[in-house]
């Protein structure tokens, strides 16, 4: 079966796309691999939840403005810069780790440079491939986003927390110097342009902001901070939960979370899969996702078999992570025509890190208090408000409505 030009030009850069956003997620994943390490060797759980809070935030900020100006710079220089900065922060962050007003700054500023990848690359997919491929390069970052996190366990199962920063370190280097030639070479032979698509409709809809409005951001805003608490903030404590919670111990949990995050890697196939199924209605997927996250959050709340009760806290982030992969595989890239793809995806990505740095605050000094299980419980209303912000009252109850109209009219004819 012969490959058409566009279905190859979209390997290639969704490949590039692909292993440079892995090189992300193993770096930004660390720290959460490397917690019960750390806390064993005597660093406070509240010190860790501070600086990954921190660091969530820089990240939400960067996203933000990184994807206004990546609407305006080449993703070239966005992506190669950013995984190389991120590198050298990572490294002196291992460094300056006891120093309490300085090792959150400098994590921080790792957040920072990581944020530069996304918007330019979501931009350079969208404006560079058939809509039949942006999805299907989408997907293949997303998958590389969800590998990186038991990439990162992985690492932590056979070094120390401080090499598992620096091997991180050096891997982002590497990919920092490949994206940059590998996106020069691709500009050469025409298979990646810039500019293809301007903001045409701003002086019909009153500006940029009223045209996401139109596309409903709003709506996409809300689910953007549920899921990003879940996918984020969720997953970070999810080796420490598995150790203290289970009592299975570091090393036992670095190991489950290896192979727990690779298996919650699937979940964009699994979503879309049942996207197709229900018809290509995004409402609809995401709204059997939130469902589907809840029973498993009640099932994991009454549960206290370790094997089964991971099992299921697995499921619930799968289902939530279900709905963020038809945000940003499906929602984003389907802004093309608006000339703010990157501008938009940034924007929903500081959401989704602003609600994790907040509940991962918010998590880290609960523990404590209110202990892992009533913690379940939080995590639990989270998805439930994603399933009442997803519901389509207005359908339902606009053809209740419409029905009732109906009859009224029947019985007056009848009169």
């Amino acid at each position: 079966m012969k490959i058409s030009n566009g279905a190859k030009k979209a390997i290639m850069i969704g490949t590039l796309c692909s292993v440079s956003y892995l090189a992300v997620y193993i770096a930004r994943n660390i720290l959460s691999a490397v917690t019960p390490q750390m806390t064993e060797v005597g660093y406070d759980k509240g010190y860790i939840g501070t600086i990954s809070s921190v660091y969530f935030i820089c990240y939400a900020l960067g996203q933000l403005f990184n994807g206004i100006v990546g609407d305006r710079i080449k993703a070239k220089w966005m992506i190669s810069l950013g995984l190389m900065l991120a590198g050298i922060s990572n490294v002196l962050f291992v460094f300056f780790i006891d120093v309490k007003m300085l090792a959150p700054a400098i994590y921080g500023l790792t957040g920072v440079f990581l944020a530069m990848i996304y918007g330019p690359m979501t931009k350079v997919v969208a404006e560079n491939t058939d809509p039949i491929y942006t999805t299907r390069c989408s997907l293949g970052y997303t998958f590389a986003s969800f590998i990186g996190t038991p990439a990162a366990g992985l690492v932590a199962i056979f070094l120390d927390w401080n090499g598992v920063f620096f091997v991180g370190s050096a891997i982002l280097a590497i990919m920092g110097i490949v994206s940059f030639v590998v996106f020069s070479s691709f500009e050469k032979k025409g298979l990646i342009q810039y500019g293809q698509y301007k903001v045409k409709h701003k002086e019909k809809v009153g500006g940029g902001v009223k045209l996401l409005i139109k596309n409903r951001i709003i709506l996409f805003s809300l689910i953007s901070i549920i899921t990003g608490i879940v996918r984020t903030s969720v997953v970070f404590w999810l080796p420490t939960f598995i150790s203290e919670y289970h009592a299975l111990g570091s090393d036992v949990a670095s190991v489950l979370f290896s192979i727990t995050t690779f298996i919650i890697a699937f979940t964009t196939f699994i979503s879309i899969f049942v996207y197709e199924k229900l018809g290509h209605n995004m409402d609809k997927t995401m709204l059997t996702m939130f469902f589907s996250s809840a029973v498993f959050f009640i099932l994991t709340y009454f549960i206290k078999q370790p094997v089964i009760g991971i099992i299921t806290i697995v499921l619930a982030i799968m289902s939530c992570n279900g709905a963020a992969t038809m945000l940003y595989s499906k929602y984003c890239p389907s802004l093309r025509d608006t000339g703010m793809v990157s501008t938009a995806t940034g924007f929903l990505d500081c959401l989704s890190y602003i609600g994790a740095a907040i509940a991962n605050l918010v998590f880290a000094n609960a523990v404590g208090v209110i202990g892992w299980q009533n913690l379940i419980l939080i995590w639990l209303a989270l998805v439930i408000a994603g399933f009442l912000i997803v519901f389509p009252y207005k359908k339902l109850f606009g053809k209740k409505k419409k029905q009732e109209e109906q009859s009224l009219e029947n019985e007056k004819e009848e009169i």
